[in-house]
């Protein structure tokens, strides 16, 4: 008996269910949460293109060992003069601490708007020039102006207003720079102003900084080199006649002993030059490897005022050959850097401006070594970020901030 198999059994067909949608995010949702807004608020290195931190640093440590150095070298004279040997320390770290805000507040100033302010901090360094002459003096010139306990040294103001109002007018005119008309006549008007105020103070190591910043800035402006052969020309024939008319009686005593620092001829000229002398034992007792930091004997009241132009003989003395070189190293690392963000830059007046500001560094610390070794006569030119002076510093920092200014927008690899 044959048995069907019962038939199979059909399963039900089972649907997966579908799973439920992820509910849709609303727009406030979708924003970032604020915390990470914060965080972004709260990089301040990092406006427009970004700050160059290797510039930024580089100016830091500078102005660290400014403050070491200078120190070590005043200690002695700050406690014979007023008894308490941080004396010079505490009013130059007052005004580097000052002089970091400036610096920070400058950084984020749109440089742009110094085309406005050209013109009118341009007068103001006048002004001053003019108000200086009016000052009592002090050590025989009329270098600074006195406001309560500040001291204000006008030719500070004026390096960078020369150096910002031939930025503004080069840009301006840049086409016609290589005209006498446009390129050469107003600068030449300018220099006919400032010139004779800054002889009167006197100030002649003034006088030649701003006249090199100036031939600088027309040259990289595109003044052709046919003018400046005829400016050499007339400056020659210039002093010739001073000369002639005994009208450079300050100049000469200035000039009197150089180069003679270490020759005995008579004793006024043994005493004349007995700054410049004791700055050279100062080099030359420092050797390749130096005393130590803070082990300077010359700075003992040998060297007058040893905390302001001739701190670089106690640097020489105390750090030796090789932190000297370390030293400026770093100066030529903050003169390059300078520059390289300058010329990034798409603007010209940011090129022109940041080219001018950072070969002022450059060129005072060459002056200034050349002063202390006897390369140059002794005309008091101070070590920028070292010597001691405060208008110095400051504008010096707020100088710094205006090429990290620049700096945002250039398109230099930041770091």
């Amino acid at each position: 008996m044959r048995m069907d198999s019962a038939p199979a059994r059909k399963l039900p067909v089972q649907f997966p269910t579908p799973s439920p949608k992820p509910p849709q995010q609303s727009e406030q949702q979708k924003k970032p949460s604020p915390p990470r807004q914060v965080k972004k608020k709260l990089k301040w290195f990092s406006t427009r293109l970004g700050v160059d931190l290797f510039f930024f640093f580089l100016v830091v440590v500078v102005v660290i060992i400014g403050l070491v150095v200078m120190w070590s070298a005043s200690y002695p004279v700050a406690y014979h003069d007023t008894g308490d040997s941080f004396f010079y320390l505490k009013k130059q770290l007052g005004w580097a601490v000052a002089g970091f805000i400036v610096m920070i507040v400058m950084s984020y100033f749109d440089f742009r708007h110094l085309h406005f302010w050209a013109p009118i901090i341009l007068l103001v360094a006048i002004g001053a020039l003019v108000v200086v002459l009016f000052m009592p003096p002090i050590n025989g010139v009329n270098r600074w102006i006195r406001i309560g306990p500040v001291n204000i040294q006008p030719s500070e103001i004026m390096k960078f207003a020369m150096i910002l109002w031939l930025a503004h007018w080069q840009s301006k005119n840049y086409s016609d720079m290589g005209t006498f008309k446009r390129g050469v006549l107003p600068t030449l008007i300018l220099l006919a102003i400032i010139i004779p105020l800054m002889v009167k103070e006197p100030h002649f190591s003034g006088i030649v900084i701003i006249l090199a910043l100036t031939a600088i800035m027309m040259f990289i402006g595109g003044v052709k080199l046919r003018y400046f052969a005829a400016a050499g020309i007339i400056l020659v024939v210039t002093i010739l006649v001073l000369l002639a008319i005994g009208k450079m009686g300050y100049v000469m005593e200035r000039l009197d002993g150089w180069g003679m620092s270490l020759t005995y001829v008579d004793e006024e000229l043994w005493q004349t030059t007995y700054q410049t002398r004791n700055s050279l034992v100062a080099i030359g007792s420092g050797g390749f490897w130096g005393l130590g930091l803070g082990q300077s004997r010359q700075k003992f009241l040998y060297i007058p005022e040893v905390q302001n132009d001739f701190v670089f003989a106690v640097v020489c003395e105390e750090l030796g050959f090789i932190g000297a070189l370390v030293i400026l190293c770093i100066f030529a690392l903050i003169v390059w850097r300078g520059i390289v963000i300058s010329l990034r830059v798409k603007e010209k007046f940011a090129t022109l401006l940041g080219v001018g500001l950072s070969a002022q560094i450059g060129l005072q610390v060459i002056l200034n070594i050349m002063v202390v070794t006897d390369w140059l006569p002794n005309t008091g030119i101070s070590l920028p970020f070292f010597s001691y002076g405060g208008s110095s510093l400051l504008m010096l920092m707020m100088q710094m901030g205006i090429i990290l200014s620049i700096s945002r927008t250039s398109t230099v690899d930041k770091v």
